[in-house]
């Protein structure tokens, strides 16, 4: 109980003290501490490495680590932005840029729901408070933090951005999902990362992963339209609207999810690749990476 409550209090701290710095203090600061981690060279920046050498193939030393530091730089900065942001207001808000907005709104206006599917990379919290202000109300889905407090701190907050959160794993998100794609909002998920049983096995960067199939099965079931959507920084917070993926019209419900999800996999790559220093990907993520008897273990125990 003590040491939950000292977490929580860290957090809050924090939070409220980078609200009160001057924007370039901050920011500079996060940098520091981006470059400090960077240098450590811990467990999480070897990590990254990894999953940038996946990205990138192979390159010098010098420049994989170049491209790391970036990504630490980037990975800070989301958190810096994510402490600040409930002391924006709208003029802030609004430095975000959404590159092919009209493939959200076109169908938002016609009465149908969008799925958008996210990589972990740029800021999403940002996005979603933009196209909350733009487009119309929001859902998605946060993993639950210990202790409850941080998690309910978190979700005030994203809320308050005006996104509705829903707990994963909670009781009937799935149901609420599917109903909030049936009366055309917009449910922004992360795309990019599921190793549980669960997950969908696809290729991504020419090796196998797992996937998470919430995505694609909105879609399956309820007929919202697929969006995969990169984001990145270019001086400001971008997220690019890709495509709309169409899963198949007939077959099995659990192949139609399967092919739909490989094309997000697809889809994403892309983006990662024209912006791998804001893939913010500091978790073992392909299979090859993994231990296969605690992996086996797990399946059986999740199955």
């Amino acid at each position: 109980m003590i040491a939950e409550t000292a977490t929580y209090l860290a957090y809050a701290g924090g939070w409220r003290a980078v609200r009160m710095m001057p924007e370039r203090s901050a920011y500079a600061l996060f940098e520091r501490i981006a470059d400090q981690q960077w240098r450590s060279r811990g467990g999480s920046v070897q990590r990254l490495e990894a999953n940038l050498s996946r990205v990138v193939g192979p390159v010098p030393v010098e420049e994989l680590r170049q491209l790391s530091r970036a990504g630490m730089r980037s990975y800070m900065r989301y958190w810096c932005d994510a402490f600040r942001l409930p002391g924006w207001d709208g003029a802030r808000i609004d430095t975000f840029e959404i590159v092919n907005m009209h493939r959200l709104t076109e169908q938002v206006n016609a009465g149908r729901g969008v799925v958008a599917a996210l990589p972990h990379m740029g800021n999403w919290d940002h996005a979603g408070a933009y196209a909350a202000r733009k487009i119309g109300h929001l859902h998605s889905v946060a993993e639950r933090l210990e202790p409850e407090r941080l998690f309910e701190a978190f979700l005030a907050y994203r809320q308050s951005l005006g996104m509705t959160i829903h707990g994963l794993g909670d009781p009937g998100v799935y149901e609420r999902l599917a109903d909030a794609c049936r009366y055309a909002a917009v449910v922004a998920l992360l795309a990019d990362r599921d190793l549980s049983a669960k997950g969908i096995e696809v290729q991504f960067f020419g090796e196998a992963t797992r996937f998470p199939a919430g995505p694609a099965a909105l879609a399956v079931d309820t007929g919202a339209a697929l969006h995969p959507v990169s984001l990145y920084w270019a001086g400001h917070n971008v997220a690019e609207v890709l495509p709309e993926i169409v899963p198949p019209a007939d077959g099995v419900r659990s192949d139609r999810i399967r092919v739909a999800t490989q094309a997000i996999a697809t889809a994403l790559e892309a983006g990662i690749r024209a912006h791998p220093e804001d893939w913010h990907m500091l978790q073992r993520l392909w299979l090859a990476d993994l231990d296969p008897a605690r992996m086996a273990a797990r399946d059986r125990a999740e199955g």
